[in-house]
């Protein structure tokens, strides 16, 4: 008659479970079978001690105290706490735990900016890296992310993340990013709706307004994809070449002007090289953790020369500016006519920097994304000045 009455009592879970399915989101449906089974489960202990009781009484009394005479009110108490279960869960689920059953997380402005403050706080606390800050590399990341995009094919792009992987990870040009990424992997970990995607882009903003850089209006909605989407070597710029190798470069993403192409070369003003990643070695500037329009004063004012040494050919400077160096695509800028115009302009107007900087920023940190969402979703972070 126990058999009898489990039978019957799953029977009784299994109407219950079916009856609520069809209202109850897979949270509700969950929590409600959980506490039917706990219920039937706790009802079942207590049939068994009872039993244990009867049947001691049973053999002295016969039929009488046995388990046939309380199969009806088992079978009574198992449909009770069947609905018993979902009342009491239904009532003390939290607010939130509801509202988030009832509907995906949709993020908002406010969870993005505590994002960025959680990066901008890893920033402030973690200053062991090169200069004092991993601000430089982050900003790399993001720009070597997105510079992958080719415009005929609308392949690469910010959309993606696909350095995840090997071969795009190993390709010359990133040498030294996996540093950026397990830094990163931490705020992933606690903002896991986010995409690694959208997350590399937000901590590269993060890092030029933590630099003290300008506000880099940034709006969410890349998505992660898989190896199969890696992009090919070779469509980042080589620092080895001129002013026809930069035009082709950023022309395939999309960047046809030389302003735009001068202004996203104003990103040297901060980090260094490293002779282990790229064979070259140094700064470019004096303070390569604070961006401004140093980078463009000492390309027009300062003195270079090709440094002698076993490395890659790299410029060294010369009397006050010893100790930085240059690359051939940085001195291109101020060989070509059409470049120098803008390193003229950006070098007496940090604020024209600024504002181009900015603008051509926010385009390269977009492409290849296929929004679903207009301009006006664009967001300008608080930083740690304002």
């Amino acid at each position: 008659m126990a058999s009898a009455a489990r039978t019957l009592s799953r029977a009784a879970l299994r109407s219950s479970a079916s009856s609520l399915s069809s209202s109850s989101s897979p949270l509700q449906t969950s929590t409600l079978r959980a506490a039917a089974r706990f219920a039937i489960a706790q009802q079942t202990c207590r049939h068994q001690s009872r039993r244990g009781y009867a049947d001691n009484a049973s053999s002295g009394n016969g039929p009488s105290g046995g388990s046939s005479s309380k199969l009806p009110w088992l079978i009574g108490i198992a449909l009770a706490a069947g609905g018993a279960g979902y009342a009491y869960t239904t009532m003390t689920l939290p607010d939130d735990v509801k509202e988030q059953a009832k509907e995906p997380f949709k993020p908002t402005f406010e969870d993005y900016q505590k994002v960025y403050d959680a990066i901008a706080k890893r920033l402030e606390e973690e200053s062991d890296y090169d200069d004092g800050s991993y601000g430089p590399i982050l900003l790399r990341l993001g720009w070597h992310a997105s510079g992958t995009y080719d415009a005929s094919t609308q392949t690469g792009g910010s959309n993606g993340a696909t350095m995840r992987f090997a071969p795009e990870s190993d390709h010359g040009a990133n040498a030294g990013l996996s540093t950026a990424r397990a830094f990163l992997q931490p705020i992933h970990a606690h903002f896991p709706w986010l995409t690694h995607s959208d997350l590399w882009t937000l901590a590269a903003v993060c890092a030029i307004q933590e630099m003290q850089g300008p506000k880099i209006p940034w709006r969410p909605g890349r998505a992660d994809r898989d190896v199969a989407f890696c992009t090919p070597d070779g469509r980042l710029p080589d620092a080895r070449k001129e002013q026809s190798h930069l035009r082709a470069i950023f022309g395939r993403m999309g960047f046809e002007h030389d302003r735009e192409i001068v202004a996203l070369s104003g990103a040297h003003a901060l980090g260094r090289c490293h002779v282990d990643r790229s064979g070259f070695e140094g700064p470019w500037t004096f303070s390569p953790t604070v961006l401004t329009n140093e980078y463009f004063k000492l390309l027009l004012g300062e003195t270079w020369r090709w440094r002698k040494w076993d490395g890659a050919r790299q410029y060294e400077g010369v009397g006050g500016s010893r100790g930085l160096m240059m690359l051939p695509t940085d001195m291109a800028l101020v060989k070509d006519k059409g470049f120098r115009r803008y390193v003229e302009v950006y070098a007496a107007d940090n604020e024209a920097f600024f504002r181009d900087f900015a603008d051509v920023v926010m385009r390269l940190f977009e492409l290849g994304v296929p929004f679903g969402t207009g301009e006006e979703a664009r967001m300008r972070f608080r930083s740690s000045f304002d």
